[in-house]
């Protein structure tokens, strides 16, 4: 099992909720949050020897008593030409042992290169020895952490010449080498179509559901005529038809909501993870949810 996640309806957790949702403990089957915002460090590069201080990893570790936790990476950089951060490993392996999430997962993408760190999840292109590559960086993360991750395609704003396989048949072949999980972003497989013409219902077909551990949806925004993967709107008709794709193909999954930019109130939030909820058991043909 690559992941304990319920097959249920999660919600990412910020920082601006945290002290609503200790208060309240809302009716939500699991939380994910970002790893690295639940990092200690000491001087601002070595790990410190124990996760000890600060609110956010005490809020967080109340909240692991009663929720699962998913812990979702976004400065690994797995797709990075040079070593990964042996500093940021530490501490992430310090972090899954003091809160035992349910899932851990990382992005399929780069963010460093000649000791300048970029802060964004840049996509890996597809070309010759990057299955070797990542396979490399993914067995290093899973040894450290002597447990399967789970792996998410990004989205893209540019194409790269001289790709050999689909971002969809790299994600399969990096979980049968590895024995890594899927975590399957829909809005950024849709974000790619928009911008790449991808055609993001042939890319999750195929997929095997066997390899699919975990689901994300979220809203993008338009910049200039580019879809951005901003996390700041509601879902999409488009994703909610790939959901629909995925529910028939793959059966029941964890899926996620995801929100980080145009954060409105908890209450505003949590009508729209209800709604995904309600929506999701409708297609399951689960209608005997009732929230208080």
């Amino acid at each position: 099992m690559k992941t304990a996640l319920p097959t249920a309806c999660g919600l990412g957790l910020r920082a601006p909720h945290i002290e609503t949702v200790l208060a309240e403990r809302p009716a939500v089957a699991w939380w994910e949050v970002h790893s690295e915002n639940y990092f200690a460090v000491s001087g601002g590069a070595t790990p410190s020897r124990e996760l000890t201080g600060g609110a956010a990893i005490t809020a967080l570790t109340q909240l692991r008593q009663d929720y699962p936790i998913s812990l979702h990476g976004v400065g690994m950089g797995l797709g990075r030409l040079d070593p990964l951060d042996p500093a940021h490993l530490a501490q992430l392996k310090q972090l899954v042992a003091r809160i035992e999430p349910a899932a851990v997962s990382e992005h399929l993408a780069w963010n460093h290169f000649a000791q300048r760190h970029f802060n964004d999840l840049l996509p890996v292109p597809r070309v010759e020895g990057v299955i070797e590559h990542l396979a490399t960086r993914i067995d290093q993360v899973q040894t450290a952490l002597q447990r399967p991750i789970l792996i998410e395609n990004v989205s893209a704003y540019v194409g790269f010449a001289d790709e050999m396989l689909s971002e969809a048949q790299l994600m399969v072949e990096l979980a049968r080498r590895t024995g890594c999980g899927l975590l399957v972003d829909l809005n950024n497989f849709h974000v790619n179509t928009l911008n790449l013409g991808l055609d993001a219902a042939a890319e999750l077909a195929q997929i095997p559901g066997q390899y699919v551990e975990e689901i994300h949806v979220a809203g993008f925004e338009w910049f200039d005529g580019t879809a951005v993967d901003t996390h700041g709107a509601p879902i999409s008709a488009e994703v909610f038809a790939l959901l629909q794709q995925a529910q028939r193909q793959w059966g029941a999954k964890p899926v996620l909501l995801e929100r980080d930019t145009n954060l409105s109130s908890f209450a505003d939030l949590y009508h729209e993870y209800r709604s995904l909820d309600q929506y999701m058991n409708t297609l399951q043909g689960n209608t005997s949810k009732v929230y208080a």
